[in-house]
């Protein structure tokens, strides 16, 4: 299903996409390092979306239904002179820490999809309550530059608003503001990046958001979370500590029950998942493990039932694999391993999994395979994934076999 869009609006914003012959991936980023001397050295990055676009969310300027991951745009860089951007559930060691130059990342809202690169922050997808962050709620079907932010280390996209990083630890959320989602202890929209005000001590080093909750990690690995709280836990803020107004919670409050230092943390729908320092994943859960917990009814919890959880429990089939990043969407979850292997699990009523032929609930993680395309880039490696309500995102390196 597609439909081309041919709007004044379309046109408009197309420009500032580079646009590429019939066949081809569109050339989105090229580094100005590379030169006809090392040319033959360039690394390509793709960025692949897939499952429902009807907001645009897919980014490839049509209204259409992806059902295996295909390919968005290409960037391309220098070998080995490119690192993750440190995404919502993405750990880091040093050396990524220390690297700031041609850093990449992305991330996946309800119907709004964005983009990371060299400090730059592209959005696209529909517009509604300002979560473009353009300053107003035009939508946008193909990837555009935000001309209001920069140093942008890290992007988390929510239902109706986005959250930013900067490289100096600063956080940004724009969009709409109910349920304290913004963490601005208001409750209106922001049509562009508005500066939080925490109270931690330390700079943050870590966010993530989805639906209608945010989450922040502090350099020393205290966790910080607020917005929509109806008892299922999502929070993790405990018994007597809910919300202020309306079902939100706007002031951004501390997690106090995590036993040990928090090094990545990915928000669902209405649950939350943290990866401890020593490797082990909680969805408020055990350590050595990946965990999760809240509401349950898709399957996304990837405990092989429909059950809620409301303290976080391992993940068993992801058991005896080394998963080094975790998304949640709306009601869909995915891992990706250190092999570069992606899996996903949960709603896949909307091809949102990247798997045909899944039942609507998939409550177990399955690995998503990558069609093989005749363009000379080679095997798809996983580097990060994104997962939204009824769409999904990867970026993958491409070389050959």
């Amino acid at each position: 299903m597609a439909h081309r869009l041919s709007s004044p609006l379309y046109r408009r914003l197309s420009s500032s996409f580079s646009t590429a012959t019939k066949g081809k991936v569109p050339l989105l980023y090229k580094s100005p390092e590379i030169n006809e001397d090392n040319g033959n050295e360039a690394v390509t990055l793709q960025v692949l979306s897939w499952g429902r676009g009807a907001s645009g969310q897919l980014g490839g300027g049509i209204e259409e239904i992806r059902i295996y991951p295909s390919p968005v745009a290409n960037l391309l860089f220098p070998r080995a002179s490119f690192s993750l951007s440190p995404t919502p559930g993405k750990t880091q060691n040093q050396d990524q820490k220390d690297q700031t130059l041609h850093s990449v990342g992305i991330s996946c809202g309800l119907f709004h999809s964005g983009l990371v690169v060299g400090g730059k922050l592209w959005m696209w997808g529909k517009g509604d309550g300002g979560r473009l962050g353009f300053g107003h709620e035009n939508p946008a079907f193909v990837p555009t530059l935000n001309p209001h932010l920069d140093s942008v280390s890290f992007v988390a996209l929510g239902g109706l608003h986005s959250v930013a990083l900067t490289s100096k630890g600063e956080v940004f959320t724009w969009g709409y503001g109910g349920f304290g989602a913004l963490g601005h202890r208001v409750y209106h929209r922001e049509l562009v990046p508005r500066f939080v005000e925490g109270n931690w001590s330390r700079n943050i080093r870590h966010i993530a958001t989805s639906g209608t909750h945010t989450a922040a990690a502090t350099e020393s690995g205290d966790l910080y979370t607020w917005g929509r709280e109806e008892g299922d836990g999502r929070l993790g803020l405990g018994p007597g500590r809910g919300p202020n107004e309306g079902g939100g919670l706007s002031i951004p409050s501390k997690v106090k029950e995590l036993p040990t230092p928090v090094a990545a943390v990915s928000c669902g729908g209405f649950f939350t998942m943290a990866l401890m320092e020593d490797g082990q994943l909680w969805n408020w859960g055990d350590e050595g493990k990946v965990l999760s917990w809240g509401h349950g009814g898709h399957g996304q919890l990837g405990h092989s039932s429909i059950q809620n959880q409301k303290v976080p429990a391992t993940i068993e089939a992801l058991a005896d694999k080394r998963v080094v990043y975790i998304a949640c969407g709306g009601s869909s979850s995915a891992a990706i391993t250190d092999e570069g292997k992606l899996y996903m699990w949960g709603n896949a009523k909307d091809q949102q999994l990247g798997v045909p032929g899944l039942p609507e609930v998939q409550a177990s993680p399955v690995e998503v395979n990558f069609l093989m395309e005749d363009d000379g880039l080679g095997t798809h490696n996983v580097l990060s994934v994104a997962v939204g309500a009824c769409h999904a995102m990867c970026l993958v390196s491409r070389s050959p076999c």
